[in-house]
């Protein structure tokens, strides 16, 4: 009789060998099949431990984006701990619906409930020039924010569906520079981003420390396709003195009332200590 563990990796072995089976042809939503990509890292060594999935695919950091947006946050001096600054909304913004709700934000609280506006402000501090030699110096993804063709909106929506794309195996590469301090940025900055990014507690005694991200693919015509939900969830887990980053991207094929960060978060939270302890 196996007992209940191996079971769960029998399980997620298969449904890993179903997902990576799966035809992807385009970055077209109407031709994307549903993907699912998992990697995991030791921290200290960089050495894979687990990877399945279609792993070398671009599409848009959305909100996983406030990962590096923190990190040169913190680095400029724009912000300064995880409680400031706070900043205020204001009609100018043009939040959406969902973020009108937030009329004062700090750090750990935009990392905490993705606020988008507030992600736009510190971008917008930064300035293009200051914005795009971080995103070259941190080697980030395809390194480009242009924005939407014709709109010369990338210092604000790059990474919303637009011109910036990253792939699972570039996240994973980011992060490991991240947790060796390998990044061009102070020591200090390191400390608050530990500081403010959200935590997590996993199975097993793993705490995980990481940020989601929610969006859509769009379709041949250049247009959101809700029934393309894309979700992120990355970072590294701790546990015990050992650390392991992680990257999971997941794509599906019908319209979702759940954000594809959340789910992506939750499946990921619930797999990754069956992932890590049978290494």
């Amino acid at each position: 009789m196996k007992d209940p563990s191996t079971k769960k990796i029998l399980l997620l072995h298969l449904l890993a060998f179903v997902s990576a089976t799966l035809p992807i042809h385009s970055v077209a939503s109407d031709e994307v099949e549903t993907l699912k990509c998992t990697i995991i890292a030791d921290a200290i060594t960089g050495n894979t431990l687990y990877e399945t999935g279609e792993c070398a695919r671009r599409v848009s950091p959305c909100s996983s984006f406030k990962l590096p947006l923190a990190i040169m946050g913190f680095d400029s001096g724009i912000l300064q701990s995880p409680k400031s600054p706070t900043w205020e909304l204001k009609p100018e913004y043009n939040p959406s619906p969902r973020d009108q709700t937030y009329k004062q934000v700090y750090p750990a609280l935009w990392l905490r409930d993705s606020v988008v506006w507030f992600s736009q402000q510190l971008t917008s501090r930064l300035g293009d020039d200051r914005f795009t030699e971080y995103i070259k110096k941190f080697e980030y993804g395809n390194q480009d924010v242009s924005g939407d063709p014709g709109k010369h909106n990338g210092l604000t929506q790059s990474w919303l569906m637009s011109s910036l794309a990253i792939s699972p195996r570039e996240q994973i590469q980011f992060l490991l520079r991240f947790v060796a301090h390998k990044l061009p940025v102070s020591e200090a900055t390191y400390d608050m981003v530990y500081a403010t990014i959200p935590q997590y507690q996993a199975a097993e005694g793993w705490v995980v420390h990481g940020k989601s991200g929610s969006g859509w693919l769009r379709d041949s015509n250049g247009k959101i396709n809700e029934n393309r939900p894309q979700g992120w969830f990355l970072g590294w887990a701790e546990k015990n003195g050992r650390q392991v980053i992680f990257a999971r991207l997941e794509i599906g094929s019908v319209r979702s009332d759940i954000p594809g960060g959340s789910k992506a978060r939750e499946d990921i939270l619930l797999e990754l200590p069956v992932l890590i302890d049978n290494k």
